[in-house]
């Protein structure tokens, strides 16, 4: 049986950060070039400094060595998530209802594959936004990427 990296170090890693109140926002395990990198992205209101990073690193540093998940080598990174990271739990929908999001879809509607509007949520299965006074709809599984749209 193949071991779920990513959900073996969720569960090792959101106790720590809840611990030290931030928020786990999500685990990748890749590879890129000859290299594999555990990233974690945590976040909390106001933002994430280099020292929070620190802290997070430190704490999941010494359970990965106890624990030791991981087979092969890899560099370990603590981050935020950055302003527009993608949106992906149903916690995402409900923490940034109501501000502008861009979707990506997979195939072209109306031959359209990149949409923007403000987040009515997720309902029903379906990632609805408000564009111009209309309401959108569209099937998570028809989107490639949600995420939230920074204008400057």
């Amino acid at each position: 049986m193949k071991i779920n990296i990513q959900q073996v170090i969720t569960e090792l890693a959101k106790p720590i950060v809840e611990d030290l109140n931030y928020e786990l926002v999500d685990v990748e395990f890749v590879k890129e070039g000859a290299n594999w990198y555990l990233r974690i992205y945590i976040d909390k209101a106001g933002g994430i400094g280099i020292d929070d990073c620190q802290a997070v690193s430190e704490r999941i540093s010494d359970i990965l060595d106890e624990k030791d998940p991981i087979e092969q080598s890899y560099y370990l990174e603590v981050s935020s998530p950055g302003l527009e990271r993608p949106l992906k739990t149903e916690r995402d929908f409900i923490k940034y209802k109501g501000e502008l999001v861009e979707i990506k879809v997979f195939q072209p509607i109306d031959g359209k594959k990149i949409f923007e509007g403000e987040l009515v949520g997720l309902i029903d299965g379906k990632i609805v936004i408000n564009q111009e006074g209309k309401t959108l709809e569209f099937e998570k599984n028809k989107v490639a990427i949600v995420k939230r749209a920074v204008k400057f």
